[in-house]
């Protein structure tokens, strides 16, 4: 069985996702494809960030579905940096005492179009620090036109939030992210899919063994890309980081299931089937890093 780390769904039909012609799938559509493929539970990120939605979801509709569906959905709330007062010093912290008091677990994906070291991303960070809240975010390349909290080549700005927040845990996700571990990475290929073998010298490497508070969210075609499209890398990846990768699928709607259902699903399988992974690395990768990571 997995558990699913990172998923999107609503229970209201609202208008088509961000550059899609069709809505989020419902939490029956989901249960429908999680039963077929051996999910338990996955954690719901509601949508929040008004660059990335343009049905843009409370939290309350999230807790409306985990308690439509006991056992089957994790709560995590979604906080915008520029929520309450648009500043820095914006008083963040009583949102998620108030969240984690309803049961929320984590806080994200983060979406907004900020830069990492923004003064109201920090403030973000340093009250989910103070929480004990886990971050999940996306990563973009660029101010404008997009989501996602914002980096240039090579995360300096996202480093420099891990020595700054050591014992907050980020979940880390997307292109721009899963990109970088290869050295060769560009400017142009970081927010895309880049394919062939992976060339040593990854940022996503570096940090990763540098900092111990950071894990790595394998959803989407990213984070299946990451670990596949250099497939004796991603054993050893996969096997050095196992206490801190989570699998997961970033489903947004019924035609996502081939692409970010079965692909990660189905590498993990067979790299265990083929004695590439141990019993231990893909058991923890499945599910058991999320229990640890959420104390479930």
């Amino acid at each position: 069985m997995y558990i699913d780390i990172h998923v999107h769904t609503r229970l209201r039909p609202g208008p088509p996702r961000r550059g899609r012609d069709e809505s989020y799938a419902s939490p029956e559509q989901l249960i429908e494809m999680y039963d077929e493929v051996g999910i338990e539970k996955a954690v719901i990120l509601p949508g929040c960030n008004p660059e990335c939605s343009h049905h843009v979801q409370g939290v309350a509709e999230v807790f409306e579905i985990v308690e439509r569906y006991p056992g089957r959905f994790i709560p995590f709330c979604n906080i915008d940096p520029r929520q309450v007062s648009n500043s820095s010093d914006a008083d963040l912290g009583y949102l998620m005492e108030y969240y984690k008091g309803q049961g929320c677990l984590g806080i994200g994906e983060v979406c907004a179009n900020l830069y990492f070291d923004d003064p109201m991303v920090e403030n973000l960070f340093r009250h989910a620090e103070k929480a004990g809240m886990i971050i999940t975010f996306h990563v973009a390349t660029q101010v404008g036109g997009t989501y996602g909290l914002v980096d240039d080549l090579n995360m300096p700005r996202f480093e420099k939030m891990l020595q700054k927040f050591p014992d907050l845990k980020f979940l880390c996700h997307s292109q721009a992210w899963w990109a970088e571990i290869s050295g060769d990475v560009t400017e142009e290929s970081r927010g895309g899919y880049p394919k062939g073998p992976v060339v040593e010298g990854g940022r996503v490497v570096e940090l990763m063994r540098r900092y111990p508070n950071l894990y790595g969210d394998l959803s989407a075609g990213s984070g299946h890309n990451a670990v596949s499209r250099d497939p004796d890398f991603g054993y050893a990846f996969l096997t050095e980081f196992q206490d801190r990768l989570c699998f997961g699928t970033d489903v947004c709607a019924p035609s996502n299931r081939n692409d970010v259902l079965i692909y990660l699903k189905n590498f993990l399988e067979k790299s265990l089937a083929d004695g590439k992974i141990s019993q231990a690395v893909f058991d923890k990768v499945a599910r058991e890093n999320a229990i640890t990571l959420l104390n479930l």
